[in-house]
């Protein structure tokens, strides 16, 4: 496995920096290693959730854990408040960088991640192959 470090800065979305990340580096499988940092605004859908939630404030990021690819990120996200009371679901754009976010991917290059809607609930789902070659 190869590895990305980077910071990311006040006012940089979290969601959409992680995405560029990934298609700037050509990511076909990754996953996030480690991720600490503090939000200002946390939008994630929740457990069998369409609509997504939004929460304004000061969040420390607890957890931040996923699958990347060029073929789609999933992503889920627990931060927690000034009164440690956590709050969590999957990271959709709007999670926005409060004073740093300090961010390790982790690459395999021996494999290739895509996605495929699974008619079960008609998400899109992970498919892993072995990478040719």
């Amino acid at each position: 496995m190869s590895t990305y470090s980077c910071r990311l800065k006040p006012g940089q979305d979290l969601k959409k920096e992680i995405d560029n990340l990934v298609i700037r580096n050509s990511i076909t499988a990754g996953v996030i290693v480690t991720c600490v940092g503090s939000l200002t605004d946390v939008t994630v859908r929740l457990a069998n959730q369409l609509e997504p939630t939004t929460w304004r404030g000061h969040f420390e990021i607890v957890s931040l854990v996923g699958t990347l690819s060029t073929n789609g990120c999933h992503l889920h996200l627990g931060v927690a408040g000034s009164t440690g009371q956590t709050l969590g679901g999957h990271v959709l754009e709007g999670c926005t960088v409060y004073t740093t976010v300090e961010l390790v991917i982790g690459v395999m290059q021996d494999l290739n991640y895509s996605r495929k809607i699974d008619p079960t609930f008609g998400y899109k789902e992970l498919i892993i192959r072995k990478r040719e070659a």
